[in-house]
């Protein structure tokens, strides 16, 4: 049978019938002729309109045959001014080290749902977290979405894959007891950092956030603390200064008088220790700086937090979990959800909920007692 031309947008196809009865379909892009088999003319001709119809969108010959692995790099180095540098730090190395090994020189259009759910399970088998693996799916994801919205993919494979759900972790923090018992040892032995334990456990600041604090951030008059950035290690060595880790995160935080009378001690003890530095000392204007006025090594503050806790006999958790600490003794204290959410930073109560609604006291009884107080009907009289 003779080919039947198609023809759209500067560029041909054409359907003919082989010997075998089948049907076959070819199209020309940028020089280069694409064939596609099929049992009907109807199909051979729905693939030609579609790809001519590509081809319109922009669809090239290169595009077409575009790995994966090349893809990824230009996908990252287009999200590279538009994501923070620490999270596109974080992209490129689960692309490096998860993506790629396993799918990187597959055509990017050709990737199914099932390679994609295979190195998922391959993943977990070798002993790669549950965490981590939806980490990986949300930056493939990610990358996948942004292939369609180029055309360069007709659709996401990943986005039909049912992800394994998070084992759930018991949270860890001090009660109310054994946070007293924690800073009574610290101020007992004259601990540096002791503002810097009050503080985090009053407020749940995090680590980063602490450690970016600057006296300029801290109004006394009205007792106010504000939180504008953090410290971040730098890949490769050093540290740096950036925003929190959401806008929620720029927030101002009310201090109590004793957090306030602490962090006064705190700065006297920082005029001996510029004394003894001398022409080492490096003024950064840092609350919390390190014995040369520098900015402080994470790790050391670990590892001093984890030495008072076995002073004082407390279990051992992290030092992230006197951040869970702080909002577990907030909230068993009675104080409203939406205050808590706005003093740890989170930027919709819901987090707070979703993360320690359990640790919310649900006073049934209480509650029951004051609903039948509410709604017993009161004693009148009433005139025949």
């Amino acid at each position: 049978m003779a080919k039947k031309k198609l023809k759209k947008a500067n560029q041909e196809g054409s359907i003919f019938q082989r010997k075998s009865g089948s049907w076959r379909a070819q199209i020309t892009i940028d020089g280069h002729r694409l064939s596609y088999s099929a049992g009907s003319h109807a199909e051979c001709q729905t693939w030609v309109r579609k790809m001519l119809g590509q081809v319109d969108n922009g669809l090239t010959y290169a595009a077409m045959n575009m790995s994966l692995k090349n893809f990824l790099e230009d996908w990252l180095s287009s999200t590279a001014i538009t994501i923070r540098s620490k999270t596109h730090e974080q992209y490129a190395q689960i692309c490096r080290d998860y993506i790629v090994p396993d799918l990187g020189n597959l055509p990017l259009r050709e990737i199914l749902s099932s390679q994609i759910h295979h190195l998922y399970s391959e993943h977990l088998k070798q002993g790669v977290s549950v965490r981590t693996v939806r980490m990986v799916h949300s930056v493939l994801n990610r990358a996948m979405n942004y292939a369609v919205e180029q055309n360069l993919t007709e659709r996401n494979p990943a986005g039909f894959i049912k992800l394994p759900k998070t084992p759930h972790k018991e949270m860890k923090f001090y009660d109310d007891g054994e946070t007293q018992k924690f800073l009574m040892v610290a101020e007992a032995h004259r601990d540096r950092y002791f503002a810097l334990w009050k503080l985090v456990l009053t407020t749940g600041m995090r680590q980063g956030e602490l450690l970016g604090l600057k006296w300029d951030d801290l109004d006394w008059g009205r007792a106010i603390l504000q939180v504008r950035r953090q410290l971040k290690r730098v890949p490769g060595g050093g540290f740096t200064f950036s925003e929190p880790k959401s806008r929620a995160g720029i927030r101002s935080i009310l201090l109590g008088q004793e957090t306030l009378k602490a962090l006064r001690v705190h700065n006297e003890s920082l005029h001996s220790d510029r004394l003894v530095a001398g022409d080492k000392w490096n003024e950064n204007g840092l609350i919390f700086p390190s014995s040369i006025g520098t900015p402080t090594q994470p790790d050391k503050i670990i590892k001093r937090f984890k030495r008072l806790a076995k002073l004082a006999g407390l279990p051992e958790i992290r030092f992230h979990d006197l951040r869970h600490t702080a909002a577990s003794l907030m909230l068993n204290s009675g104080i409203p959800v939406i205050v808590v959410s706005r003093r740890l930073g989170h930027s919709q109560p819901s987090i707070t909920l979703n993360v320690y609604g359990h640790l919310i006291p649900t006073m049934q009884e209480q509650v029951a007692e004051i609903m039948d107080r509410v709604t017993a009907p009161i004693s009148v009289e009433i005139p025949r």
